[in-house]
């Protein structure tokens, strides 16, 4: 049994290869007698010539660049608003488009049926949207059959056609804000990192100004920390209690420190040492090893019972 879409389909073809072989009112021969493909003859217009998939990687750029510059980049996403509002428009006015050409559609399959095919009928074939109404003898035909519907097709050829160029216009500006901010990467980088977030600190009243120094160099350059410590006097505080000592930690909870935050560790102490001379830094403790810069180089510590006090969640530096 034939299905509907298939009746259109034959409906279709048939019309086109009247249109191609007999003439048109006033006289006129279409310039070419190929038959166009199914495909072609069901699809006026192209839905939508990779602006969808052009919007998305720049939106998955746009996710990137706030993740690396520092977070929300409120103009861009003003011009990511602007391209997608655009764009859902010309989406929306696709869709009002694609139904009234299934009209066309049916209008063609009704008079292929009753067999009263009419010469001066021809199916559009074109991609560009202008061309929907280009041909005078479709005109002629819908407006005996739907007159209101050709106004209304006209009328979304124009607003889809406006729409889509100012989809694509929008697309355009936000790229060039794309560029913008990827031209001005490294004075980008440089203000995210002077302006970076601040680890939340404690112990810092009576931490000496080398110490403090280090603290907050150590913090903009690697930072930040679920915590800084500092001064301290219970336990067994050492420099801490003379606010000579920072502890940087990595995890909390007394958690072992694997994956991102043990390579904050290491970043930090491997930071710590290569800025010591400069910081006056005096010895680094992680990962329950020490190096003490008057006998350089890591030396292996003894096993003190716990994540904490091995120094497995947090880098310990001293200042001299």
């Amino acid at each position: 049994m034939e299905t509907s879409t298939s009746t259109l389909r034959r409906a279709a073809v048939a019309l086109v290869a009247v249109a191609t072989a007999v003439p048109l009112a006033g006289g006129a021969v279409p310039s070419s007698a190929a038959e166009p493909s199914i495909a072609a003859a069901m699809s006026a217009l192209a839905a939508d010539p990779g602006d969808s998939s052009k919007f998305g990687k720049l939106n998955a750029q746009i996710e990137r660049l706030d993740k690396a510059y520092g977070g929300d980049l409120a103009k861009l996403k003003d011009a990511r608003y602007a391209a997608k509002k655009a764009l859902d428009e010309s989406k929306v006015l696709q869709s009002d488009l694609n139904e009234a050409r299934d009209l066309v559609a049916q209008l063609a399959a009704s008079q292929y049926m009753t067999g009263g095919q009419d010469p001066t009928v021809s199916v559009i074939t074109s991609d560009n949207p202008a061309d929907l109404l280009s041909n005078v003898s479709l005109v002629s035909h819908l407006a005996q059959n739907k007159s209101a519907k050709v106004a209304q097709i006209q009328t979304l050829v124009t607003r889809q056609d406006k729409a889509r160029q100012e989809a694509q216009q929008k697309i355009t500006e936000l790229q060039k804000e794309i560029r913008d901010l990827l031209a001005q990467k490294s004075r980008i980088r440089n203000l995210v990192k002077k302006y970076k977030p601040e680890s939340p600190s404690v112990g810092m009243g009576g931490v000496t100004p080398r110490m403090l120094k280090v603290k907050n160099t150590i913090d903009m350059e690697n930072g930040p920390f679920p915590t800084i410590g500092c001064v301290r006097s219970t336990g067994d505080p050492q420099d801490h209690g003379t606010g000579h000592a920072c502890d940087f930690m990595v995890t909390t909870g007394g958690q072992m420190a694997t994956g991102s935050a043990q390579s904050l560790g290491d970043r930090t102490a491997a930071y710590a040492i290569a800025h010591a001379s400069a910081l006056g830094i005096k010895y680094i403790i992680w990962r329950q090893r020490i190096y003490d810069l008057r006998s350089p180089g890591w030396r292996a510590m003894e096993n003190r019972g716990g994540v904490t006090a091995n120094h497995y969640d947090h880098v310990h530096i001293s200042v001299f």
